[in-house]
Parts: structure tokens; C-alpha cells; sequence
């Protein structure tokens, strides 16, 4: 049974989520600020945090830039909570950690999508490791079992997120990948209005593999229709990012 902590300094919030998760069949911890909830989330490792923004003592970001940086909770998968909805706030939420963003007030079967989705995405190996292949074009070489790409002869690091979006992209290297087709293949759903996670999550990869993340010659973006991984000949010798 998989094991939810739920962070929030709202009772009547804390206890709507935690009784829908438990009929839905999770197991599910409470913590009503962030000093609790970071203690807990080491205690217990859960396998997902719904992580509420607003918190007292120390706010929902700083604690989710604290999970990520403990070698123990950086892999687990954070659904950030706010009533905070505009672009600027949710590029804070994924620039600190978070792995997807849900605006108060939401639907709850909206919630258990997200739940689910974020679940399936961490508890299955990318679809690049169901066949125990390590996929290479050019100077990349991704490597599934461990997150990581050979990009110019140098191992990188990925979060798991990264590491999806980078193999979505890879599968149809040179072609156009449309937003919507990222957001169903890496994060499980298809909403209507949030571009500005790929956005986030393209300018973390570009910082990782570009030269010049400010002039992208590998990930490219195709305004209007979604982004583009091209490796060419004339760019197998390129010098990687430092």
C-alpha cells in the first residue's frame, strides 16, 4: 500500500485529503506545519508528499529545496498545493523540487489523478528500461537504471523527471514533440493550461547539456508547436556545458 504524507496547516484540508487518499487505498501520514512534516518525510520515507505551500514556521518551498538536497528524500515525488496559481508561482514550486503543482481550491478527483499519475510514473523504471536497453544517438547514451546520460563523454545526474523528458524527446529525435504529448507521456495527464512546467523542467535540462543554455543548439524550442532534440553531424564535437 503505497504511504502518502500530507503537509498542511489547514485541519479541515489536512483531514478532507487524508480521508480520500484512505478510501482510496493509501496509507496516509499527517504533519500540520513544515518542521514536522521534513522530520517525518526522513522518518518514514513515504512514497509521495502532498506538500501545501503556505506553512507556518518554515514555508512548503524551503522545505521541498530541504528534500531535495537529503540524498535520502531527493528521489521522492512532491505534489505542491497553493493558492497561489499565477506562472511565476509555480516556476517557484518546480524550481524548488516539486514535482507537480495543484492550485487551491481543486477538485478531489483532480488530486487522486495527480496522486496516481506521479505514482505510476515513480514506481515504474522509464519505458527506456522495460527493455534493458541503454538508448544512444550521437554523443548521448541514456542509462536508465541509474538516471544518468553519457552526454560528450561526461556522466549527468538527472532527476527523474529530466531523465523522462530527455527520452520522450530522444524517442522522436528530430521531430517536433508537442506539449501535450509531453505532459501525457511524462506526466501521466493532459491538462489544458500548464506549459509552464515543460518550460521549467526544458530549462533544467538545457542548463545540464547546453553550452549556452540561453542559445539552445540541442533542445530546441518550435514556438507555437513544442520542442525538438536535434544532434547533427557538426555537432557531435561540440564542447559540453560546464
Amino acid at each position: 500500500m503505497p504511504r502518502v504524507l500530507v503537509i498542511d496547516d489547514d485541519p479541515a484540508i489536512l483531514e478532507l485529503i487524508a480521508f480520500n487518499l484512505q478510501m482510496s487505498g493509501y496509507e496516509v501520514v499527517e504533519a500540520p506545519d513544515g518542521i514536522k512534516g521534513q522530520a517525518l518525510a526522513l522518518q518514514l520515507l513515504p512514497d509521495l508528499i502532498v506538500l501545501d505551500l503556505m506553512l507556518p514556521q518554515v514555508d512548503g518551498l524551503t522545505i521541498c529545496q530541504r528534500l531535495r538536497r537529503d540524498e535520502r528524500t531527493s528521489e521522492i515525488p512532491v505534489l505542491m498545493l497553493t493558492a497561489l496559481g499565477q506562472v511565476k508561482d509555480k516556476v517557484s514550486g518546480f524550481n524548488a523540487g516539486a514535482d507537480d503543482y495543484l492550485t487551491k481550491p481543486f477538485e478531489l478527483e483532480e488530486l487522486l489523478a495527480r496522486v496516481r499519475a506521479l505514482l505510476r510514473r515513480t514506481d515504474r523504471m522509464p519505458q527506456a528500461a522495460r527493455h534493458t536497453e541503454i538508448l544512444s544517438k550521437g554523443p548521448i547514451t541514456l542509462i536508465p537504471e541509474r538516471f544518468e546520460c553519457v552526454w560528450f563523454g561526461r556522466t549527468i545526474k538527472l532527476t527523474h523527471l529530466e531523465f523522462e523528458l530527455l527520452h520522450c524527446l530522444l524517442q522522436r529525435h528530430g521531430q517536433t514533440v508537442s506539449p501535450s504529448e509531453i505532459l501525457k507521456e511524462v506526466w501521466g495527464y493532459d491538462p489544458d493550461d500548464d506549459i509552464e512546467t515543460i518550460r521549467v523542467h526544458i530549462r533544467h535540462l538545457r542548463t545540464k547539456l547546453e553550452p549556452e543554455p540561453r542559445h539552445p543548439r540541442f533542445i530546441k524550442t518550435v514556438y507555437g508547436a513544442g520542442y525538438c532534440l536535434e544532434i547533427s553531424a557538426d555537432q557531435t564535437m561540440a564542447e559540453p556545458a560546464e
